[in-house]
């Protein structure tokens, strides 16, 4: 019986690299000879990826095709589909979903499987002989009840089988309806396309719908884009600076707390579901880690990144998100977490690459959502997820590979590979002063050098954002800053050398008195303590319900005790609005560093990677090696015979003159021995120079390890 290992002994290189192209996963590992390349084929995990790498035509296309009887024929084919299916067909063939003989197509065991009982709707086949022109005088209901079930599903569940309505008993009576037990009845696959028109499909659509929507010109997509580009590395920024000033604790399941999500949403100005997007890209990138002590944050590698150019900054987190297996999205749909496990969703990297490749097809449309669902369902039905589309365009606007919906030539650089993408052009110049204002705030009136925006984002919240930066100094933000270790002198000789207007005096004001205010109030461990000269302010707090759960009791005058440790103190003292400072066990008092960096190493998350296209090269080698492993495979029941090293010295040299390919018996360290199919070249002291089939490389045997010689009598390869 003709098999699909034949098809693929049968096929010639070309055919075979392309096999290997659209289904590289049958390289990984390489078989050993096309019967194990077939097996791997024809197995449902590698026949899985495959058909969801079909478009809706060709998906169609195989599901037809599993309905006619084997053999079948082009003709047969096309009767059932459309005529334009030709090349379709043989595009199957290609990817080894179909396999061919004299006689016609066939379709792999297993695929049928996969297909199911019920390929388009269609029931089972019946063997009985039918009379389709009783359907035309067929009583009232019949027609109805067929209409029912013609385009699937095909059973139907009738009170009693035994006594069937009028209509049902017809059909039965007829073969127009078999039964299948005493309460369900299935149309027959010969009755439903006689219904269909002798056509599987009530609609065949055999091109893809062009994306539509509404025309932008690439100046503004540009601009938007940049912007984007601009505020997304920002956003890393500021959100990496922020946990190094107050870091979050991972939870022990593992990820980012709700808690802490909100709060980085609200220092960022951001939806939350985009602050978990930050998040995972500074985690994919190592920029962030969770520390020995659950803590996250910055790594030593964030102070390089931001060293970098924008362009090579943007690259960088782009190269990732395409490639990455986290799904983002996933935190506002189900209970995952941002930096948690639960993120990984196989296939969601080629679905991006899809969705920009589109894009890149369709310049200065900003497609409709609806349009490009459509096209998205025929390009790739198994693997479509409107969630998944939808996710994946909005986080192209925030990367800024798209502005306005619209791919942007930053974008399109980048899908292209070229060397530079034009951003450091694009993007505004940064700017070494800002504005102070006198309601306490200050304008920087573009992006702000990195020496500056990191004090200014220590001692000022950001406001409101946008080509100026507001950032507004409060008592809180002041109090940050006197923790990192600043002074309040310090911090108003900062103002002074980057503002260009004067300090307002209730500004001045504020610094000083919070700076004087600063540290009155002591926190300790005791699991904690609370320590300060002023008995009316613990006093104050004793009852103060805002503390409650710190637990507070009166130890001495000047001295309360809380059940809470450290760091929960101090964080429901401000919390409560009180300026607490941490102190050592000598009672001096502790500033926070003004980089705070994880200890551990950055362990990024793992990418359940996809099968990439081979290199020309490596298919190239791997269909050699196919070859050579099927011709050793031939000859691995040939046993081949011992002979003496002169013996075998003597044969190979006349091999050599007779250009003729051998089987070789090679004995390795430990004693061995393997077949190996060989090209002999040459000899030269004791050393045969030949090449290897299996690896199409040039190679050295020593003489005295051949055990024997056997020539391959259809000749060389």
């Amino acid at each position: 019986m003709y098999s699909l290992a034949e098809d693929l002994r049968s096929r010639d290189d070309a055919a075979l690299s392309g096999l290997l192209a659209v289904r590289p996963d049958l390289m990984n590992p390489l078989p050993a000879d096309f019967s194990s390349l077939a097996a791997r084929a024809n197995s449902a995990p590698s026949l899985i990826r495959s058909v969801e790498s079909l478009n809706k035509w060709q998906n169609d296309l195989l599901v037809a095709a599993s309905i006619l009887e084997e053999p079948f024929s082009v003709k047969d084919l096309l009767a059932i589909t459309d005529k334009g299916a030709k090349e379709e067909i043989e595009e199957l063939w290609k990817r080894a979903l179909l396999y061919k003989d004299d006689d016609g197509y066939r379709i792999p065991t297993n695929l049928r499987n996969l297909i199911g009982d019920s390929p388009a709707g269609l029931g089972p086949s019946t063997k009985k002989k039918l009379t389709f022109s009783e359907l035309i005088k067929a009583p009232k209901g019949v027609d109805e009840l067929l209409s029912r079930l013609m385009w699937g599903p095909p059973r139907g569940q009738v009170p009693n089988v035994k006594k069937p309505s009028a209509p049902v008993a017809w059909l039965l009576e007829r073969g127009f309806l078999e039964v299948i037990d005493s309460q369900n009845v299935v149309l027959p696959r010969e009755v439903a396309l006689h219904l269909r028109g002798g056509k599987v499909f009530k609609e065949i659509i055999t091109e893809k719908p062009p994306l539509t929507g509404g025309v932008i010109t690439q100046p503004d997509i540009d601009r938007a884009a940049i912007a984007n580009i601009s505020t997304v590395l920002r956003w890393c920024e500021e959100l990496a600076h922020h946990w190094s000033d107050e870091p979050p604790a991972a939870l022990r399941a593992g990820g980012l707390g709700l808690r802490d999500l909100k709060r980085s949403a609200e220092h960022l100005g951001v939806e939350e579901i985009c602050a978990a997007f930050v998040a995972e890209l500074l985690y994919l990138a190592g920029l962030i880690a969770i520390d020995t002590d659950d803590q996250i944050l910055p790594t030593n590698a964030f102070d390089l990144w931001v060293t970098k150019s924008h362009e090579d900054r943007w690259f960088g987190l782009v190269a990732l998100w395409l490639e990455t297996s986290r799904v983002a999205g996933l935190i506002e749909k189900t209970e995952s977490k941002p930096l948690g496990p639960e993120l990984d969703r196989a296939g969601i990297s080629i679905l991006r690459k899809s969705i920009l490749h589109e894009l890149s097809l369709a310049q200065k449309i900003s497609p409709e959502l609806s349009s490009f669902e459509r096209t998205l369902k025929w390009l790739m039905p198994a693997r479509f997820n409107n969630d998944y589309l939808r996710w994946t365009l909005r986080e192209a606007e925030w990367l800024g590979l798209t502005g306005r919906g619209a791919l942007s030539s930053f974008g399109l650089a980048f899908l292209s590979k070229e060397e530079k993408l034009g951003i450091e052009d694009a993007l505004p110049r940064p700017v070494d002063h800002i504005l102070i204002q006198a309601d306490n705030s200050a304008i920087a009136p573009g992006p702000l050098t990195i020496e500056i925006a990191n004090v200014i984002g220590t001692i000022a919240d950001i406001e409101s954002r946008g080509g100026a930066t507001v950032y507004r100094f409060s008592e809180s933000s002041i109090r940050r800053g006197l923790d990192h270790g600043r002074t309040g002198d310090q911090i108003l000789d900062f103002l002074k050398e980057v503002s260009k207007t004067p300090i307002p005096q209730p500004l001045e004001y504020l610094i000083l008195d919070v700076a004087k205010r600063h540290g009155r109030l002591r926190v300790g461990m005791a699991s904690s303590y609370l320590r300060c000269e002023d008995e009316g302010l613990l006093t104050q707090i004793l009852h103060d319900k805002k503390v409650d759960s710190l637990r507070l009791r009166k130890l001495a005058p000047q001295v309360l005790i809380a059940e809470s440790d450290l760091h929960e103190s101090i964080a429901v003292l401000r919390e409560a609005g009180y300026l607490p400072a941490a102190e050592n066990a000598t009672g001096v008092l502790l500033s926070a560093p003004a980089l705070r960096r994880a200890k551990s190493r950055p362990r990024p998350p793992r990418i359940i990677s996809e099968f990439t296209s081979p290199t020309e090269g490596v298919l190239k080698s791997a269909v050699r090696a196919l070859r050579a492993g099927e011709k050793a495979t031939a000859h691995k029941k040939v046993d081949v015979p011992r002979t003496s090293a002169n013996e075998t010295l003597d044969l190979l040299e006349q091999y050599i003159e007779e250009q003729a390919s051998l089987t070789i018996g090679y004995a390795d360290t430990n004693g061995g021995v393997t077949n190996k199919v060989i090209d002999p070249l040459s000899i030269s002291l004791g050393t045969l120079l030949a090449r290897d089939h299996a690896t199409g490389e040039v190679a050295t045997f020593r003489i005295s390890r051949i055990t024997g010689v056997s020539p391959i009598r259809e000749g060389k390869e």
